[in-house]
């Protein structure tokens, strides 16, 4: 295909740089050399090589951010749990007693 016929675009055009940088980092470590502007001589096994380990990539950081988010989104609820115990038991002991967050009978000192 022509040049002026490609029709693949970037869905988020400013992030056309990043996607070079990694096609030519991709290409680098499976030893293909001068992997850039014409690309007809180029075997389609490599192109799709490059082009696979691309998208590998691309969804490891994908996975990557979700976990982070994730693993954020468990412990701000971790810590709004905690707060609301911290409020209940603050509320629920009398003034001059420590609060007891386990529930535990202690039995008397003799």
């Amino acid at each position: 295909m022509a040049q002026g016929q490609k029709r693949n675009r970037a869905l988020v055009p400013q992030a056309q740089g990043a996607l070079e940088r990694l096609k030519q980092e991709v290409a680098t470590e499976l030893g293909i050399q001068n992997y850039q502007g014409y690309l007809g001589d180029v075997p389609a096994r490599l192109n799709g090589a490059v082009g696979g380990n691309m998208v590998r990539r691309m969804i490891a950081a994908a996975e990557q951010a979700l976990i982070q988010q994730t693993a954020a989104q468990v412990q701000a609820g971790f810590r709004q749990g905690l707060q609301q115990q911290q409020q209940q038991f603050t509320q629920a002991t009398p003034a001059g007693q420590t609060p007891n967050p386990f529930q535990v009978q202690v039995p008397p000192a003799q």
